[in-house]
């Protein structure tokens, strides 16, 4: 069993962030290795977990005394169940800025709202997702696609200490079912559950909240609530259209992805690689792969946004637009192992259709066959990073 480390492309950011702030701050799903990353990238800070009932108790009733353990690094895992800590960590740091603090969380809907009150300009703060392909390709010892998409990137499950078919049936149990929906105080599970499925139904589509009420049985306000705690969970993620009119971003309607292909599949009751093979999502799951591995290199570069969608009145469409430094690197994502010339045709267009120049086009797809010498690079998912900046 393969238990060792997985360096994750994150590391540098932090690193010379904790240079700069006295509390470096990492959110991200549950299991997406941040207290592992952390541990690996600061050894001697003393750890201590807000899981553990007792540390909780103490730290809740006297947050003085529990901050005053060390002097040294102080390493405190899942502080959203602590919130109070982050007050008393500003007075801290305000006075003494050579003490550090690094702080996990796994609510963003929670742990955000504390620190833009507590910890505003004290804080570096980053986000962590599960792996990505450019992490894990050295350690992968499969090239088949189908596995790829129903194992999922979660750590524990490409460093081999779980495997899919128990890992998402209990991180759904366990974190979905349980925590997300106490928190919304959801009475109907079964309509709940019934919605989550639903979305996984429509990846890579257009979210329509009024359409997935009906089908849930409830109000479209929510849905929207619903899907909004999702995505500050860590399950979905919602890309907007492209607009060089900004405010026009914000009120076209995104697309529908969700932050694992793993997690999807089981959602999607897809239980095998082999089933996956021949199942119509699979072309969906491939995209939601390359989407997520886009938005996953912003975020491990200290960055978030710059990733969207184009889709114009003529339903001309290219699956993503990836704005660095004020340029566009625009991408197509096909499942198939064959080029076609015709998967070409939209990113030829573009720039006709856009005023911010467009400097990289590439067709992302499944085959072993690459070009990089014409105007738009032919490439195999596992080498699409060499496209980012």
């Amino acid at each position: 069993m393969k238990t060792n480390y997985i360096n994750r492309d994150i590391e540098s950011v932090i690193t010379e962030a904790s240079d700069y702030y006295s509390v470096i701050s990492i959110t991200g799903p549950r299991q997406s290795g941040k207290s592992t990353l952390l541990r690996h990238l600061f050894p001697n800070y003393k750890e201590y977990s807000m899981k553990d009932v007792h540390i909780r108790d103490f730290a809740i009733n006297d947050p003085v005394a529990f901050l005053q353990q060390t002097t040294d690094g102080m390493f405190i895992d899942e502080i959203q169940k602590a919130p109070v800590l982050m007050e008393y960590i500003q007075g801290i740091v305000d006075h003494n800025p050579e003490r550090k603090f690094l702080l996990t969380g796994s609510s963003n809907f929670e742990m955000m709202r504390d620190l833009s009150e507590s910890l505003a300009g004290r804080a570096g703060i980053f986000e962590l997702m599960p792996m990505s392909l450019h992490e894990t390709i050295e350690h992968r010892t499969d090239s088949d696609l189908s596995k790829l998409l129903y194992n999922g990137l979660y750590p524990a499950v490409c460093a081999d200490k779980n495997t899919a078919k128990y890992f998402y049936p209990s991180y759904v149990k366990t974190y979905i079912e349980k925590d997300v929906r106490d928190f919304l105080n959801v009475q109907n599970q079964m309509q709940f559950i019934r919605f989550i499925k639903l979305c996984a139904t429509r990846i890579g589509s257009l979210f329509n909240a009024s359409e997935l009420a009906s089908e849930v049985g409830v109000e479209s306000k929510t849905i929207t609530r619903w899907l909004s705690v999702l995505q500050a969970s860590y399950i979905v993620t919602l890309l907007p259209p492209y607009y060089e009119n900004i405010p026009k971003r914000l009120i076209k309607s995104p697309k529908l992805y969700f932050n694992d292909t793993g997690l999807a599949c089981y959602l999607l009751d897809i239980e095998s690689s082999k089933q996956l093979d021949r199942d119509k999502m699979r072309g969906a799951l491939f995209e939601n792969m390359i989407v997520m591995e886009t938005i996953k290199h912003r975020f491990n570069q200290g960055k978030d946004g710059g990733v969207f969608f184009y889709r114009d009145s003529n339903q001309n469409e290219v699956d993503i637009i990836l704005l660095q430094e004020g340029e566009i690197t625009a991408l197509e994502i096909k499942s198939s192992m064959t080029y076609h010339q015709s998967f070409e045709d939209t990113l030829q267009q573009l720039p006709g259709w856009i005023k911010t120049p467009v400097t990289k086009k590439a067709v992302i797809y499944t085959g072993d066959f690459e070009n990089s010498v014409s105007d738009i690079n032919l490439l195999n998912y596992n080498n699409m990073n060499q496209l980012f900046i």
